[in-house]
Parts: C-alpha cells; structure tokens; sequence
C-alpha cells in the first residue's frame, strides 16, 4: 500500500467525525559509527517511521500518531484524532492549509548513499590515527565519530495537498586531549557534509590537535571590560541559543522583546540575519514546512533593521498575517511549533587578522559553554562560562580560560564592530562569521 492510498483510507475513515484532516509521514535513518584505539567501538544502524493524524472538529484540532503504517492502525488513529479534538482549547485555532501557488524546489546533491559502510569506516579509523600522529602530546582521542543522518517527509491532506521531500547530511567530529607536563586541554573539529569526498581526516585531526596545543598554558586575565572577536562558531552558537526570540508565537505569549519592533533598529547596520531555505549546498534546505507552506528567503534583520517575525500558521492566523513557511515538528508525534530553516548571519569583508589590528588589549572567543542554563531568552541576559586567547597589540598573545562573560544579547547586536568574512555553519546548524564586539564584561581573577 503507497502512503496516498493508506492516507485515503484514513481520510474516508475519518470524513463522519472531522472536517479536514491532514496525514504526516516520517521515515528516518541514522547510521552512527564511532571507534576508540583504532577499534569500532559504537556501530549502529537505526531506522523508524510513523504518521500522525490532524483532523478538525468543531471543538479544536485533535492529533493522533502511530507507528504502524498500515489499515490496521486506520481506526484507533481517527478515533484517537476526534477525541482529542474534542480537548483542545479552541480559542486559538489551527489550520490545515490548502497547497501553496508555488513550491521552489530545492538543490539536493550528495554521494552519501552511495559510499559503502567499509569506507565510512575507515574514514574514522584513519581520523583516529591522524590525530594520534600529529603530535607526541597527544595522550588521547576522546571523540571520534561519523554520524549519518537521512530523513523524508510526506504530508496529504484533503485539501488537495501532496507533498514529499528528503534530506542527508553527514556529521563527522573529533575531540583530542593533549598533555604537556601536568597540563591537559582538548581541542575539536567537525565537519558537516552532503558530499564525502569534501571530508579530509588529515585536515580534521590537524584542527583538533592545534586547538588543543595552542590552549595548553591557559590562564585566566584580570576582570574588566574588553572588546571581544567571537569565532564563527562561538557567535553562531549565541545566536543559535537566541532565535526563538524571532519566533511569532512566543512574541505573541510575551517571550520575546521584539514585540512591536519589527521596522526597528534592534542590531547594528552591519549585521543581516537571513532564513534562507533555498541556499545552495544548505544543510535544512526545504521547499515546504511542516505544514505544507511553501517556504520563503527571508532577511529577518537587515542592515540592523528587524524586517519579520518567523510565522507558523496558529500564530499568522492570530496576527492576521500570511504563515512565512516556518511551522515545524520536532517529530511525527509532536505538535506544531516553529523553527528556522538556513539560519545564518550574512558574511562581511573582514579577515578575524583584519578584526584584531586595532585592538589593543582584548580577547578572541572561541567556545561558549553554559549556554543552556546560563543565558535567558526573555531579558537578553547571559553570563557564560568560556576560552579562548588574548589580543594585545593586534596578535594573539596567550590562551586563556576560567572566564565567564557576561551582557545583555540586544546589546551585543548594538555593539558589534565589523563582521567577519568567514562563514561556518555550528552543529546546530545555524551560521555565523567571526563577530568584533566593541566591550564586553568578562569576570577573571
């Protein structure tokens, strides 16, 4: 049975008990393979699918999910769908929504499929031993992983909607502990890919094992306040931990600042903020979100001006607007909330060299921790525990660490100085460049 005649059945199950319904259907696959000392030590192939059901009552919307893709499931499903609905607060009610006027399709090329198990696994075997000979202080690979992601997603609904697409990344990482004397530190690389022939262990191991030299001698620096270089993946991980504040719906609850601010200066001029679904070689690239709406470019802050809110159809429909094409699931069982597609801020013209030649004594960041407990959304605040070097005269001077920084995220937009040219996508998988912030508080000795 093709998922259009199991949906069928469902809908002519469920057409006496609900108005409109709408199925989802999700397979995914993940292969993750791991090794330790030059042996496989984590080795597995997971594989899952459901659907989940949303149907309309007079009462609200009623959701019902199974793992069980066939006619058995059809009548616990719509049974399951209807009495839920007839839960739901209806004050605020969803939509299920007709197709769109148009679909762009997006760009999907990758050879992931194509490359055999026997060589994903010696691409980490060989990352391992990469990493062990760089350098004699290596006393440890400690992370060492290629992690294979593959999702598809099908949404039909009786409004006429048909709509299926795929997605298939890669992840590949190392984490190396390094010891000279009674000093240890680590240092990391990743890489996030479509294509495996861009994925170099020799490049990877060397990243990994000079972070972790460069950091052995840290220190802490005297309290104070100092303009600050975020790496690329350090900022992006701060704005990764802010996007909800872009979110309508928590806007609309009061969980953003941004309330009323759309037309507004909420960032300096040189930052643009971008939701791109269409960018090539993007690694959530999607032509419809989970609700079937076509996707949109959108530059949610442009040259510092906030231009949008990022809509799921419950919080357009509330506002009066048009949804942006952000509804989103987290998987078939859940409901729908909202997320960003490509989430990056636009690259600028300067070199992190560039960034640091007029700065006199300051610091380059380049990891954040803490960022789940130590910042707030609502307020803006954080204070962060993190590392990185010491800028004096335009140069790198000396690592440093036990540090914590501390601002408010609106105030950091205001305060940057120049953007970087080096775009990198983090493991969250939201963008960023290199930052300059013009002062930050840091707590020291």
């Amino acid at each position: 049975m093709t998922y259009q005649e199991l949906a069928h059945q469902i809908f002519e199950k469920g057409q006496d008990k609900m108005d409109v319904m709408e199925v989802y259907i999700e397979k995914s696959k993940q292969i993750k393979i791991g090794v330790f000392n030059g042996e496989i030590d984590t080795y597995t192939i997971a594989e899952s699918e459901g659907l989940s059901l949303r149907g309309t009552t007079e009462d609200g919307m009623g959701y019902a999910y199974t793992e069980k893709l066939d006619a058995s499931s059809i009548d616990r499903l719509v049974q399951d769908a209807y009495e839920n609905g007839n839960y739901m607060d209806g004050t605020e009610k969803e939509r299920i929504f007709s197709p769109s006027d148009h679909y762009q399709k997006t760009e999907e090329s990758h050879d992931l499929q194509q490359i055999s198990m026997e060589n994903k696994i010696q691409l980490v075997k060989t990352l391992e031993k990469e990493a062990f000979q760089k350098d004699s202080r290596v006393m440890a690979v400690d992370g060492c992983v290629y992690h294979e992601f593959e999702n598809h997603r099908y949404i039909i609904n009786t409004k006429g909607l048909d709509l299926e697409d795929g997605n298939h990344l890669a992840v590949v990482y190392v984490s190396v502990i390094v010891k000279e004397g009674e000093d240890t530190k680590t240092g990391m690389s990743y890489r996030i890919t479509k294509t495996f022939s861009q994925l170099d262990p020799k490049e990877m191991a060397e990243e990994a094992v000079e972070e972790a030299l460069s950091m052995l001698g840290a220190r802490t620096i005297k309290t104070g306040t100092y303009p600050v270089i975020f790496r690329n993946d350090a900022f992006a991980d701060l704005i990764g931990a802010y996007r909800s504040i872009f979110y309508a719906e928590n806007v609309q609850k009061g969980l953003s600042l941004l309330k009323g601010k759309v037309g507004q200066s909420i960032a300096n001029s040189k930052l643009t903020l971008i939701d791109d679904p269409f960018l090539k070689e993007g690694f959530v690239s999607r032509g419809f979100d989970d609700e079937g709406v076509a996707t949109q470019y959108k530059k949610v802050i442009d040259k510092g001006i906030l231009q949008t809110y990022l809509y799921n159809g419950k919080a357009a429909e509330k506002d009066q607007v048009s949804p942006t094409g952000h509804g989103h699931r987290s998987s078939y069982k859940s409901s729908i909330s909202t997320s960003t597609t490509n989430f990056y801020i636009e690259q600028g013209d300067h070199s992190v060299e560039d960034m640091m030649k007029d700065i006199e004594h300051g610091l380059f960041i380049i990891d954040l921790q803490g960022l789940h407990s130590g910042l707030n959304t609502v307020s803006g605040d954080y204070s962060l525990s993190a590392y990185g070097y010491e800028i004096e005269n335009g140069k790198i001077k000396k690592p440093v660490n036990q540090i914590t920084i501390a601002g408010n995220f609106f105030d950091t937009l205001k305060n940057i100085e120049e953007v970087g040219n080096d775009l990198k996508f983090n493991m969250s998988l939201v963008g960023s460049p290199s930052i300059k912030i013009k002062n930050i508080a840091v707590a020291g000795e």
